[in-house]
This record gives structure tokens, sequence and C-alpha cells, in this order.
């Protein structure tokens, strides 16, 4: 039972499938070049009468020995030869193969060496990056749910300590408790609803995206008039500097990666001008969104677009408004799904937020 046990589990794996194929096909065509040459051998004796009967039968017999003992040496010294090249090449295979079982059973398993630049090599390296992607998107999952909890609690804390001292009567609402209560809820709405945006362009694919033609700086125009009453309390200008051109995008998209832009230059501006220029070059439309702001260390600098990264209170928001450390992260995950890059840069407390805008989408 246990012989036949073995034999068929051997006969599932890839390689001795392949020997078996290869040294079939090498016994035919051995014992066909054989016979061949047997065959005219024959006919060439019989044909001059070379030699008797006796002997011509003596020699077609050892023709024939001869050519079964040959055949049968070449076979296996070749599917021995081709056994140990097979094994070396689907090696690679064997350890994606339990690499792959570690992923199903949860875990993440070590990067696999790539020792070849063929086919079995070019997937063991997609492989890794996929291995590797996966451990991010987790590690990022769990970031997040941590964030998110650790964000939430504060403000929910609040509401129901006050909510419910206001409905025991061990103390009463007044214009301020509302407004702080207010803030709370505001803070929490701003969040859920820029987890549900980030979410939404996370999923969204560029085939599912619609492209317009877009006057870049009218469009541009359009979206800071929604912050004229803002600018106007804060007594912030806005020295506008766009280059006139049309490019193909999505609006939805640029509209969302502008008010986040603006909106955060607002919130974390302490000079009273803000900086918006727009140049086009041969590929892309660069719109530079600049402002003074309190002083970010350089190691910071690299970190404003994770998600629910904030800095320290010092460069919060001088109306007290918390933020929820998303708005950037949005901004990066659209600019990706449009093909672009966003980047921070400095120079002493300016800090400019740069996005470059593909002049036609890449939908491939």
């Amino acid at each position: 039972m246990l012989p036949t046990k073995k034999l068929q589990i051997r006969k599932n794996y890839v390689a001795w499938k392949l020997v078996a194929v290869n040294a079939l096909v090498m016994l035919i065509v051995i014992w066909l070049a054989g016979v061949s040459v047997k065959d005219f051998a024959c006919v060439l004796v019989e044909k001059y009468q070379l030699v008797g009967d006796a002997k011509t039968d003596f020699f077609q017999r050892t023709m024939q020995f001869y050519l079964i003992r040959a055949s049968l040496l070449a076979v296996v010294v070749a599917t021995l030869i081709h056994f140990f090249f097979i094994k070396k090449i689907l090696s690679p295979l064997k350890k994606l193969t339990e690499s792959t079982r570690q992923l199903i059973e949860g875990s993440y398993p070590e990067p696999i060496e790539v020792n070849s630049e063929d086919e079995i090599g070019e997937l063991t390296k997609r492989f890794n990056a996929m291995t590797l992607t996966l451990q991010r998107s987790e590690q990022n999952r769990k970031v997040m749910l941590s964030n998110v909890s650790h964000d939430l609690r504060t403000p929910l804390s609040n509401l129901n300590g006050y909510l419910e001292a206001l409905s025991n009567g061990v103390i009463e609402g007044d214009r301020e408790l509302y407004l702080s209560l207010l803030e709370e809820s505001q803070h929490i709405t701003r969040l859920v609803e820029q987890l549900h945006q980030l979410s939404l362009w996370e999923d969204k694919g560029t085939d599912s995206m619609i492209f317009n033609r877009i006057p870049i700086d009218e469009f541009i125009t359009r979206s800071l008039q929604s912050f004229q009453l803002e600018l106007q309390h804060k007594e912030i200008t806005l020295d506008i500097s766009l280059e006139a051109l049309d490019i193909i995008s999505s609006e939805d998209g640029l509209r969302q990666v502008l008010t986040n832009l603006i909106q955060n230059a607002i919130t974390y501006n302490s000079g009273h001008v803000i900086w918006i220029s727009g140049v086009a070059d041969r590929d892309d439309y660069r719109l530079t969104i600049s402002n003074l702001g309190e002083s970010l260390p350089e190691e910071q600098q690299d970190l404003v677009f994770e998600r629910f990264f904030q800095a320290d209170v010092s460069r919060q928001s001088r109306d007290g408004i918390k933020g929820s450390g998303l708005g950037l992260a949005i901004v990066k995950e659209i600019m990706a799904k449009l093909g672009g890059q966003v980047e921070l840069s400095s120079d002493m407390n300016k800090y400019s937020f740069s996005i470059t805008i593909p002049l036609k989408p890449n939908k491939t």
C-alpha cells in the first residue's frame, strides 16, 4: 500500500512529469534513428550479399541487441541529466509554493532569493513584491484602526460625559458648553467624512473616473472663490500667477486636491499671504501653493502625507480647530490615481506644496 501511495505522489510532481515526457520523446527519437540505421545496414548486406544467410541473420540480431542496449543507456543517462536540471529549475517553484502556503495561513514569508533572470525569476520578483505590498497594507490597516480609535475616543468620551452630566442634572448647559460639544461633534464628522473620501479614492479605478478637458487657470480661480469669506475673516490675501492651459483630467479629483491644499494653507498660515502659481512644461502642469507657517522639523516633512500624521501642538490651527491628519493623505491618493505627484518643500518658514498634473491621463 505504501509504495503505491508513494508512486501516486510522485506522479503529481511536475519534475517527474517533465522527465517522463522528455524520456519518452528521447526514447522514440533514438529508437526511430536506430531502427532506420539497422534497416539500412541490413538492406546493404542483403543487396550486395556481403555475407551468407546465417551470418546475415546473426548480423541482424546483433544490430538489434546493440540498438536496444544503446537506446536504453542513452535514455537512462539523458533522464538523469535531465532530472538534475529540471530539479534545479523547479526549486524556486517549490519555494513559491511553500511561501504561498504561509500566506494562506496568515503569516508573511521571507523574500525568496532570485537566482535567474528568466520567467521563473521574474515570477519570484513579482511574488516578493506582492508579499511586501500585502505586509505593508496589513500594517497600514492596523495603524489606521489604532489611529481612528484613538482619534475618536477623546471627543466621544467628552460628548458622553457632558451629555450624561446634563441628563442627570449635574451641570447646566450654557453657550460655551454647547459650543464645545459642537466642536467635538464637528471634529468627529470631519474625521468620518475624510475617512469616507479616502476609502472611495482607494477603491476607485482609473477606468471608473471621468476625464474632461479643463481650463486649469479658470478651474483654480473658481475653486478659490469658496474660500473668500474665510480669507477675508483671517485677513489673508492671495498672490496668484497661473499659466493658461487646457488639460485633460478628473474635475472631482482636482477639486478635492485643491480644496484640501488650500484649506491646509489657510489653517496653518502664520502670515497674511498665500502664494499660488501654476506653470506648464511638456507633459505636466505644476501647481504650487505656498504659505508661511510655524517651524516643521525636516524629518517630519516626509511624514505629512501619511495618514493621521499631525505635527506638534505649536503648529495646530490658530483657531484651535483640530485636524484629522487625513487631508494630505487624500491628496496623495488622488494624485497617484491621476498619474501625478505631490511633494512638500520648505525655505526657512515658507512651506510649498507642489502637485504635478499630467496634461493627459495615463490609462494604461
